[in-house]
């Protein structure tokens, strides 16, 4: 049995042997001995780096994040030695702390250390960022002057010096929802800089660009690579994966396949006359990113005769319990709060978080669809700074709430503002908690009506509003 070989398959077997015979001769040659390192000199090992705070083991946002996770608080030392004894958060002020130290990862990093967090396309550093965390809870006029206080602090004798960077309110509540892990995504945290490089690396790799890794061991020793041997591996055509040759380099808009698609279908008989491919968008996103449900929000009247504020709210919608703002038991003074509740309409296993405000000064324009209900006192007032101001409007969008003491009148103006408020009667304080069984039907009323919004509006188990 005779077998043909061409010319060039002739020719390719002899580069490649060439190529194997000069691999074997750079092989053999001597090692030469690595250079000596002196270690108590760091300068003299350039090639021994400290571990980049950018990289995801030693990222300070994430490591505070995985601190928060495993309920284990993060500790303000003064050297980045891990504390020899038992140690809480307060031990030692941040004032005249130096670094942070995570125990759940056996890490410290100073807090001057520059974060992936950006106010005003800067980097915030560590201080400020641990300082927002610890300071989540109180108002914005408490904030403020808490910061204004450490930075005094900072300059004063025994201080550690620097300033802490007081971030905006939107910033804060983007900080704080990133770090509980109620969010996987913030527009003030830049990506790492692994997976920035990874995503660069996979567009060279579509373009036909990246060049191939070296061999295993290649790079304990710094070898020169032949010209000849160089030249053949230039002539080498390199060929694509299934993941390089199936994915471009930027996005492609197919859109105009379907219009054209739709002729051909909209002439087939018996046809029917929608499709449900018609209901799908027209253009298809590239790498979609799974997106999270919103939190729906829930306003607060500031009136000072409302039954119902900031400082008892909660107690009210989380157990069933009235407590009078001005009551001991009521305690909270915060500008934000969360509370959660399970929606059997939306989602029958997990609980859904409502955010709880009294002002929509710091609202973006997009936060005004994910309002379900409103506390009002009646007074007009309160609506000044509403995206809809008129009452007959807003309650439209949104579930309305009057809360009054039993017995009283409902004013004219709530009754006239139509079936989309809800009025709510507790009965007067008399000074305990063992008289307020009632006060569970006024909350259960409330849920009903905010399920039957929230329904409406189009809110599911994966997404927020669809009608706002």
């Amino acid at each position: 049995m005779r077998v043909w070989i061409s010319a060039a398959t002739v020719c390719i077997i002899q580069l490649h042997l060439e190529a194997a015979e000069l691999q074997n001769h750079q092989d053999q040659q001597p090692t030469p001995p690595p250079p000596s390192i002196n270690i108590s000199n760091p300068i003299s090992a350039p090639h021994l780096k400290m571990a980049s705070a950018d990289s995801p083991q030693h990222d300070a946002l994430l490591l505070l994040r995985q601190s928060i996770a495993s309920s284990t608080a993060a500790l303000p030392t003064l050297t980045s030695t891990p504390p020899t004894t038992p140690q809480t958060a307060d031990d030692i002020p941040l004032s005249s702390a130096q670094y942070l130290h995570f125990p759940h990862s056996s890490t410290s990093l100073a807090l001057t250390t520059p974060t992936r967090f950006l106010s005003s396309s800067k980097p915030v550093d560590l201080r400020s960022i641990y300082f927002a965390w610890l300071k989540r809870e109180v108002a914005i006029p408490d904030y403020n002057a808490a910061a204004l206080a450490l930075n005094t602090a900072l300059t004063a004798d025994g201080g550690a010096g620097g300033t802490v960077q007081n971030l905006a309110f939107v910033e804060r509540l983007d900080l704080i929802t990133w770090l509980e892990g109620a969010s996987e995504e913030s527009e003030y945290i830049r990506p790492l800089a692994a997976d920035a490089a990874g995503a660069a690396a996979s567009a060279q790799v579509a373009a036909g660009k990246a060049v191939a890794p070296a061999a295993a061991g290649a790079g304990a020793r710094n070898r020169t690579v032949d010209p000849r041997l160089q030249e053949i591996y230039n002539g080498e055509r390199r060929m694509g994966d299934r993941n390089s040759v199936l994915r471009g380099v930027k996005p492609t808009d197919f859109s105009h396949v379907r219009k054209i698609a739709q002729t051909f279908i909209g002439r087939k008989p018996g046809a029917p006359a929608s499709s449900s491919h018609s209901a799908r968008p027209t253009a298809l996103p590239h790498n979609p990113k799974p997106t999270r449900r919103p939190d729906p929000i829930i306003l607060v009247s500031p009136s000072a005769s409302s039954l119902l504020r900031m400082s008892n709210i909660k107690s009210f919608l989380e157990s069933g319990l009235y407590v009078p703002p001005s009551d001991s038991l009521s305690t909270s003074t915060s500008t934000i709060l969360h509370l959660s509740r399970i929606i059997p309409s939306i989602d029958t296993t997990r609980p859904i978080r409502f955010i709880v405000v009294d002002s929509p000064e710091q609202f973006k324009p997009e936060y005004w669809a994910r309002v379900v209900a409103v506390f009002t006192t009646g007074q007009t007032w309160q609506f000044k700074n509403y995206k809809w101001q008129a009452p007959q409007e807003l309650f439209r969008h949104a579930l309305g709430v009057y809360v009054g003491w039993r017995g009283e009148a409902v004013p004219e103006a709530v009754r006239g503002w139509g079936r989309g408020v809800v009025s709510v009667a507790l009965d007067p304080w008399s000074g305990g908690k063992e008289t307020r069984w009632r006060d569970r039907e006024g909350v259960e009323a409330v849920w009903r009506g905010v399920e039957e919004i929230m329904r409406v509006k189009g809110w599911s188990k994966e997404s927020g509003p669809v009608n706002a």
